[in-house]
């Protein structure tokens, strides 16, 4: 037995006492062994009085020794005497023989360390697995954990496949883009699940998980068993190039998806509901059917319908994803010229307004960032008038900060109202926050006043109707001033009308706040001081305004038409509502881009017919008065058409001569008005 093994059994280990020059000796060190031998004798005789004991023992840990906790030591003692038996013929007497005693011993003592760290792997392994089977029995603990772990393991994908793009100089802790997108924070739930619990939530829907029939994992909706059984409506996404690191999709109809179109733009100018439900009845999954439907329900206030037929739609167009196509990646564009992708963005817009109503802002920012990042450029709805709004409202303040700092460069937000007040308004929200030093306070709130000042000189028009719907009735020194006036109101231009009252009309509820509104008040008595005193930015902002806003380009109408908000719309141009507006496709663009063409219908007869040749058209459709010939591929239906024809003219002709013969006697006049009456009877 080695010296190892006894150590083993004794519960000490190598290294623990102190080492002398003269235990690299072999020869020095063989009494010891020898009463070490002499002692491992007396235990094991020991050992075989008690047998049964020590059996039963067997699988019993001694507490009072650690190692024996970590690592079995019969087996550890068969594997080492096997190892050091191996090694033993090599052994040979001498100065290097002591060396390569050295050089065995460190290397036994680190496969010694390496089966112990193992074996302690192994039983703490063990001991969560315990664990885990007590936690089991709260559904609550064991979901948030499989909700970590499937964030951590989506996150880490996004990162490594480069989906997380880095933003140059926005001077925040976070790398990501301001517009990125996050596939968990699509999901209303997860939002809702801080707000009230995931029990209250989800409440039985595990148990209906189990029965439910299957449907396609998707991010932006989630099926509903109530929905009909889906089957390909004819919506296919193709890749149209790749261009500097940019992917350009577009969808696509098959043809008896186009007939079916067609069908539903009859039932859109038959101006009845009925028909585009019976259209839906056939077509379960036709796009604009269920959106123009959807805006019927929301019409007649039933909201919940409304909403599931745009979830309806939006779960259509993801199953027809392209398998390159990322809501995530921030690389993918769809072209609003096309009118197959329309449809696409305002199911996402339609959604976003929903969630947002329901209480769900974060969740409609994340859905306003992937409109947003579908074309940054165009922006074809016009998504930077609402996304600072949903960002104020979730609390996202350095989110907004960073795409201000970001875009404001090529984009010159601080010209749009909007952003010139919400930037000021998440400076002064973040010099509130507790966490935030005084030092960093004190240079927020500096910074909130002066970007608040500003706004009120750029935009001197936002003031009295944001103090009107907060119902704050302004001093009498501010009403008066001519800045503020209704001078300032008239004065604008419609383009910056309209912008204002978005606005106003959009983000007022947020000004309510009673800190917001000293801080507006000091504000507004500084703004006040600069004017009257000529402060040379005042004039240079008039001139700006007279510049600038001469007319809104048609996005930002299109955004104000989806939008609603009735100060706004107010203020739109005669050419935008004069003409026909179809909420599937609200102000097309002008140069739209479209793959086939509805076929023209024949309007058979012109419409200065007179009323008698209308009323036998109705009756017969092959009815023509002119005697013109229809070219019919059938002949004997032609020629029996012209029979038709001819005798049908005989008899108008006949009923003409017997019009013009009418005529009409008068009765007989009396010239005895005193007759008896009882001459009649």
């Amino acid at each position: 037995m080695s010296t190892r093994a006894l150590r083993r059994l004794k519960g000490r280990q190598r290294g623990q006492e102190a080492l002398d020059p003269g235990d690299l000796d072999i020869g020095a060190g063989q009494p010891d062994q020898d009463q070490a031998e002499d002692e491992f004798k007396e235990v094991v005789l020991s050992d075989n009085n008690n047998s049964r004991k020590s059996k039963k023992n067997k699988t019993q840990k001694n507490l009072s020794n650690i190692y024996e906790l970590i690592c079995d030591a019969e087996n550890e003692v068969e594997k080492l005497s096997l190892s050091e038996d191996a090694e033993k013929p090599e052994e040979n007497g001498g100065a290097g023989m002591g060396r390569s005693d050295n050089k065995d011993a460190g290397e036994n003592k680190h496969l010694q360390e390496e089966t112990c760290a193992k074996s302690l792997c192994g039983e703490k392994a063990k001991k969560k697995k315990k664990k885990k089977k007590r936690k089991t029995a709260s559904g609550d603990s064991q979901e948030h954990a499989a909700e970590g772990d499937i964030d951590t393991l989506l996150e880490t994908i996004e990162q490594s496949n480069g989906l997380s793009s880095q933003s140059e100089g926005c001077g925040g802790s976070d790398s990501r883009s301001p517009i990125y997108v996050e596939h968990r924070n699509l999901n209303p739930e997860t939002e809702l699940k801080r707000y009230f619990g995931a029990r209250a939530i989800l409440g039985d829907q595990r148990q209906r998980q189990r029965q439910r029939p299957f449907h396609r994992c998707t991010w932006l909706t989630n099926p509903r068993e109530t929905w009909p059984r889906f089957s390909r409506p004819g919506i296919s996404m193709t890749l149209l190039q790749s261009k500097d690191g940019l992917q350009y999709f577009t969808f696509e109809h098959s043809r008896e998806y186009q007939q079916v179109q067609f069908k539903f733009l009859d039932a859109v100018e038959s101006m009845d509901p009925n028909n585009i439900v019976a259209l839906l009845q056939m077509n379960p999954y036709h796009i604009d059917s269920l959106l123009q439907l959807s805006d019927v329900c929301r019409i007649q206030e039933d909201q919940e319908m409304a909403r599931e037929l745009i979830e309806r739609a939006l779960y259509s167009f993801e199953c027809a994803f392209h398998p390159l196509f990322s809501l995530t990646s921030g690389t993918c564009r769809l072209d609003y010229l096309r009118p197959e992708n329309r449809a696409f963005y305002l199911a996402l817009y339609k959604h976003m307004m929903f969630l947002e109503k329901r209480g769900c802002p974060r969740t409609s920012l994340e859905y306003c960032r992937l409109i947003l990042s579908l074309d940054p450029e165009s922006d074809p709805l016009c998504m930077l008038l609402l996304v600072d709004f949903l960002t104020l409202r979730s609390r996202e303040y350095p989110s907004l900060l960073r795409l201000y700092q970001d875009w404001e460069v090529h984009r010159n937000l601080s010209q749009l109202p909007n952003f010139a007040f919400s930037v000021a308004l998440s400076h002064f929200h973040l010099s509130q926050e507790e966490e935030t030093t005084p030092q960093e306070r004190d240079r927020l709130r500096e910074t909130a006043d002066l970007l608040l000042q500003n706004a009120l000189i750029m935009f001197p028009g936002v003031l009295m109707p944001l103090l009107g719907l907060c119902t704050v009735q302004p001093d009498a020194a501010v009403s008066s001033h001519a800045f503020f006036g209704p001078k300032s109101q008239i004065s604008q231009s419609p383009a910056l009308a309209e912008l204002t009252g978005l606005y106003v009309g959009r983000t007022h509820t947020l000004w309510r706040e009673a800190g917001v509104l000293l801080w507006l008040e000091e504000s507004v008595k500084e703004v006040l001081h600069r004017v009257d005193t000529t402060d040379p930015l005042v004039e240079d902002c008039h001139n700006k305004r007279k510049q600038r806003y001469q007319s809104a380009p048609r996005n930002i109408h299109r955004h104000v038409m989806l939008s609603e908000i009735k100060e706004a719309t107010a203020t739109l141009p005669l050419e935008v509502t004069m003409q026909p507006v179809m909420s599937f496709d609200p102000l097309p663009p002008l140069d739209s881009v479209a793959p086939y063409t509805r076929p023209e219908r024949n309007h058979v007869g012109a419409s200065s017919e007179s009323t008698l040749s209308l009323f036998f058209r109705s009756l017969l459709p092959n009815f023509n008065l002119q005697g013109g010939q229809r070219q019919e591929d059938d002949l004997q239906v032609a020629q029996a058409g012209r029979e038709l024809n001819q005798e049908v003219n005989r008899l108008m002709v006949a009923m003409r001569d017997m019009l013009a013969n009418i005529q009409f006697q008068e009765p007989p006049r009396e010239d005895n008005p005193e007759r008896d009456e009882e001459e009649w009877n």
